[in-house]
């Protein structure tokens, strides 16, 4: 039990996602109850209207929730002679509540397409706000009013080496032609509509797993690249492919490989800088409206990558044409999108093929970009947000 007009224990007061009589009301009040528990520090105006748009439940009072769960540890003993801040303190220190929150976080952001949520937009919002806290628990509690400085995460995929002949750190590990590539990165909550870079999506994960299951596939080869090739990530956010690609490919028998990873938003390449000096990874601002190709882009890229990076019409246009200046003769862009059917960003993913089509921007050569073949990838489980459906491969060359 907790005093009055203060927050709950996740534990009694978060609801059965799966529940029949689960509503949207009952999912908002967990969310404020958390946010308020966790993350008390009053957002940006600029947070605060995106994740109240409409302010449909910014006012919604939070209530007790019987979820059917109980603490561990039960009720806190003598919390009737607790006064409100020790209460709060003793609640946010416990392991078992924190614990149990992230997992229901982490829950419904996967799964919030199955969720009793009125529409898009709403859905949206009980994602956006669930990240935020969520990102919160990289917090230290003597540090809630200090700068958010992220959330250090760790991804690992099997590179397979068939390919490749044996490197001596190939040689050392116990399977036969794979090896994991491990990466560490930093997430920092997103503060405008212009930040997404900030946290890394699904998209990036996906065509992490897809190249090293199969670096062959993607033109990962010797054969088909030299022993020097240069890649490029446009849109690179907080850099997961560039990273994958920097340890991988020296396994792969590239000696002498550049990995540039690029981006247009300065608190974007700031995180990317930050995470990109971990594994020698080469950054650089790049606007694909009016791209400067100096250096580290003054030289052609063998390939090309971007994953879930068009949010505008405009921007696959842009895209083109800064592919059309950057990517070598001879050279593959391999671009990823996000399918996301309903929502503000349903529509994107149409852009891409009209974009592409036409002889329209060329190369002094008269050369023109145009897509050579695409592909559908399912949602993987557990990655990615809940409201995408899955992911489209575009493989992007000359004509």
């Amino acid at each position: 039990m907790s005093p009055v007009g203060h927050p709950l224990a996740p534990t009694s007061s978060l609801p059965l996602l799966r529940s029949s009589t689960l509503s949207s009301e009952q999912i908002f009040s967990a969310l404020n109850n958390l946010h308020e528990l966790y993350f008390p520090v009053s957002l940006s105006r600029a947070v605060e209207s995106q994740l109240e748009l409409g302010k449909v439940h910014g006012d919604i009072p939070i209530e007790p929730v019987d979820s059917g769960y109980a603490s561990e540890d039960g009720d806190i003993d003598g919390d009737e002679d607790i006064d409100g801040e020790d209460f709060l303190d003793t609640l946010r220190s416990d392991v078992f509540e924190r614990n149990f929150a992230i997992g229901w976080l982490t829950t419904l952001i996967a799964r919030a397409d199955e969720l009793p949520l009125g529409d898009e937009d709403e859905r949206e919002r009980a994602i956006d706000k669930a990240s935020y806290v969520l990102a919160s628990f990289s917090k230290p509690m003597d540090e809630e009013d200090e700068e958010d400085t992220g959330i250090i995460r760790n991804f690992s995929f099997t590179l397979d080496l068939s390919s490749a002949s044996k490197s001596p750190e190939a040689k050392k590990s116990s399977f036969d032609d794979k090896i994991a590539i491990d990466v560490q990165l930093n997430d920092i909550s997103m503060t405008t509509h212009s930040d997404v870079g900030l946290q890394t999506w699904g998209a990036s994960v996906v065509f992490c797993d897809l190249i090293c299951a199969s670096p062959a596939r993607f033109g990962f080869t010797t054969p088909t690249l030299g022993s020097s090739p240069r890649i490029v990530e446009l849109g690179a956010g907080t850099g997961l492919v560039s990273l994958v690609l920097a340890k991988a490919l020296p396994l792969l028998d590239f000696t002498n490989s550049t990995v540039i990873a690029t981006d247009y938003h300065p608190t974007v390449l700031a995180n990317l800088e930050t995470n990109a000096s971990r594994e020698g990874v080469k950054t650089c601002a790049l606007d694909w409206s009016a791209p400067v190709l100096e250096t580290p882009l003054d030289s052609p890229a063998d390939i090309l990558i971007a994953t879930d990076v068009i949010y505008d019409p405009r921007h696959a246009l842009w895209l083109r044409a800064c592919a059309t200046r950057l990517l070598a003769p001879g050279g593959v862009f391999w671009l990823l999108m996000t399918v996301r059917p309903n929502g503000r960003h349903g529509a994107v993913i149409h852009s891409v093929e009209p974009a592409f089509q036409g002889t329209s921007p060329q190369t002094p050569e008269g050369r023109h970009l145009a897509i050579l073949g695409s592909e559908d990838i399912d949602r993987r489980q557990g990655i990615g947000r809940g409201d995408e459906s899955g992911y489209k491969l575009f493989r992007i060359g000359w004509a």
